[in-house]
């Protein structure tokens, strides 16, 4: 299994619709960085947020989800209460190949400030916005900024290629647009 590189990723993104919309280079100009880097793609938050509240008293049981426990937001900015968590996704949609698997790591400008970003593997031929989950870790409020960068994904190429993808299991989570809940 190998990690790709900058050429293989600007190919796919732009020969094959891996990465849409792609940024060719990286972008650092006033923001938090976004787009292709040595070794992987820096991502943006979009700007739809759902913020986790307690305001109705709500549980967080992920085999019976209930969104009375957001509060959304579209913003540029949005603010996660101390010790609180957020959930947002990437303005750009991905395509993985059959034969890649992506990892996903938070960028160290949140880290450093306490904000972690979690985000799962993309497996093999799954699509859709990535959904984005930021945990304030902090006593203070922390803030997002919507299309800067959040989170770099790296790309695993195989040697050979899986007997069954996400795409053949149908994954929940396929195809998911906008910022999405747990599913059971």
């Amino acid at each position: 299994m190998s990690v790709m590189p900058d050429t293989w990723i600007r190919k796919m993104a732009v020969e094959h619709g891996m990465i849409a919309p792609f940024t060719e280079a990286q972008r650092r100009d006033g923001v938090i960085s976004y787009g292709v880097s040595s070794y992987g793609y820096d991502a943006r938050v979009s700007d739809e947020f759902k913020i986790f509240t307690n305001v109705d008293s709500a549980v967080v049981d992920p085999k019976n989800f209930s969104d009375a426990g957001f509060v959304d937001r579209k913003t540029d900015i949005c603010v996660i209460p101390p010790n609180s968590f957020a959930l947002a996704r990437t303005v750009e949609r991905f395509k993985i190949p059959r034969d890649v698997l992506v990892i996903c790591l938070g960028k160290s400008t949140y880290a450093r400030c306490g904000i972690i970003v979690n985000v799962t593997p993309l497996e093999p031929e799954w699509e859709g916005h990535v959904t984005l989950e930021f945990s304030n870790t902090t006593p203070m409020p922390a803030r997002i900024y919507a299309n800067e960068g959040a989170a770099q994904f790296v790309f695993l190429k195989a040697d050979s290629i899986c007997e069954t993808s996400y795409a053949d299991r149908k994954g929940k989570y396929q195809g998911q647009l906008g910022v999405t809940l747990p599913r059971l």
